[in-house]
């Protein structure tokens, strides 16, 4: 009798447990990639991407790095992920020629790579690199959607290098911004 009394108290104790209050949403972050670099002839940049090839008729096939950037570990969990000019993410972002993404694992391992720009066919040994958004120089706020390049869940860090392969090579100030609960939609294979 004793036995179910104590139980029967911390059932109702369990009860008076007053209920988590949820925490706000987190607000919209913004991390810079890369930082305006001014246009250079490509003959005076002196670093070349070696394991990169761009499949080209007009100049250099080995593209040369106008700037590299690389983001601390984040977790997308959620968030739409697109490419921006500025931290507000009210302007947009030019590149002459592209953008080299490479999604790296906790332990600095590529997992995904994806190019964006103006180049055609870009490779990294045998394997072609996917292109994301148009073939140009210049895009509006947010119209470079990279969520699906993202994992959703693991924790990653995303390395940025512009590649240019003919004539000059510049890029703009290049941010990532981070949108909470406007991630992925889910795929409809209801066959609506």
């Amino acid at each position: 009798m004793t036995l179910s009394a104590a139980a029967l108290s911390l059932l109702a104790c369990a009860k008076q447990v007053p209920p988590s209050t949820a925490a706000a949403p987190p607000e919209p972050r913004s991390v810079q990639l890369l930082t305006a670099t001014p246009e250079r002839e490509t003959a005076r940049l002196e670093q070349r991407r070696e394991d990169v090839e761009v499949d080209t008729r007009e100049g250099e096939r080995t593209p040369r790095v106008v700037a590299t950037g690389e983001t601390p570990q984040l977790l997308l969990d959620g968030a739409k992920a697109s490419l921006c000019g500025d931290a507000a993410c009210t302007q947009g972002f030019a590149v002459d020629n592209f953008l080299l993404l490479e999604v790296l694992d906790t332990k600095g391992k590529v997992s995904r790579r994806a190019a964006v720009g103006f180049a055609d066919s870009v490779f990294i040994g045998n394997e072609q690199v996917d292109n994301v958004g148009r073939r140009a120089f210049s895009f509006e706020p947010n119209e470079v959607d990279l969520s699906a390049l993202l994992p959703e869940s693991e924790p990653f860090r995303l390395r940025v290098t512009a590649l240019d392969y003919w004539g000059v090579g510049r890029v703009t100030n290049v941010f990532l911004r981070l949108v909470p609960g406007a991630g992925r939609a889910e795929d409809d294979l209801r066959g609506h």
